[in-house]
C-alpha cells in the first residue's frame, strides 16, 4: 500500500511539473509573440516614415517643372502633414492602427495624384534625379507592402497563440490581449499602390 501512495505521488508531481512547464512554455511564446509583433509594427512605421521623407523631394522636382499646379502640391503636402503629424500608435489600439492607416492611405492616394500630374510633363520623366527619386518611392512603397505583411502575419500569429489552449489561459491571466491587424475597409484603395512609372 505504501508503495502504490508513493507511486500515486511521483505521478501527481511529474503532472505539476509537466503542466508547469508547459505554462512556462506557453507564457515565453506569448511574449516572443508579443515582441514579435511591437517590432514588425515598428518597421511598418519605419517604411511609412521614409516614404514621407522622400515625398518633399518629389514635390520640389516636380514644382520646378509645374509651378501652376499648385493645388496637387498643397493636397500632397496637406496629407503628407496629417500622416507625419499623426501620433503613431503602438500597435495595440485598433482605433489608433486604423485612424494611422486611414492617414496613411490619404498619402498614398495624393502621391498618386502627383505621379499622375509627372505624366503630363515628359522633360520630368526624363530627369536623372527624378527617376533616382522614383526607383527610390518605388523601392519605399515594396518595403511597405513586405513590412505590412511581415506585420499581419505576426499579429496572425500572435492572435492564434493567445486563443489557443492553453495559450488563452495564461494570456488571460497575464492580461495579454489581442492584437489589432490591418482591416480591409479600404482593401481596394490599399491594394492599388501608387503607379512610379519613369518611362
Amino acid at each position: 500500500m505504501p508503495g502504490v501512495l508513493l507511486a500515486g505521488l511521483g505521478l501527481l508531481l511529474l503532472a505539476i511539473i509537466l503542466l508547469c512547464w508547459q505554462g512556462i512554455t506557453s507564457y515565453n511564446q506569448l511574449q516572443a509573440g508579443d515582441e514579435w509583433v511591437t517590432a514588425s509594427w515598428s518597421q511598418v512605421l519605419n517604411q511609412y516614415r521614409r516614404r514621407a521623407d522622400l515625398i518633399p523631394n518629389a514635390i520640389a522636382l516636380t514644382r520646378s517643372y509645374a509651378k501652376h499646379e499648385t493645388a496637387i502640391f498643397t493636397e500632397l503636402a496637406k496629407a503628407r502633414q496629417l500622416a507625419v503629424g499623426f501620433a503613431a500608435p503602438d500597435g495595440r489600439d485598433p482605433r489608433a492602427v486604423e485612424q494611422y492607416r486611414l492617414a496613411q492611405a490619404g498619402l498614398t492616394q495624393q502621391l498618386g495624384r502627383l505621379l499622375a500630374l509627372v505624366e503630363k510633363y515628359p522633360e520630368l520623366k526624363a530627369d536623372r534625379i527624378f527617376q533616382d527619386l522614383l526607383v527610390q518611392l518605388e523601392g519605399t512603397e515594396n518595403r511597405i507592402a513586405y513590412a505590412r505583411q511581415r506585420y499581419i502575419d505576426s499579429v496572425t500569429r500572435y492572435n492564434t497563440e493567445i486563443r489557443q489552449f492553453p495559450g488563452n489561459l495564461i494570456a488571460q491571466a497575464c492580461g495579454l490581449r489581442a492584437r489589432p491587424n490591418f482591416s480591409d475597409s479600404d482593401a481596394a484603395g490599399i491594394a492599388k499602390a501608387p503607379r512610379l512609372d519613369a518611362k
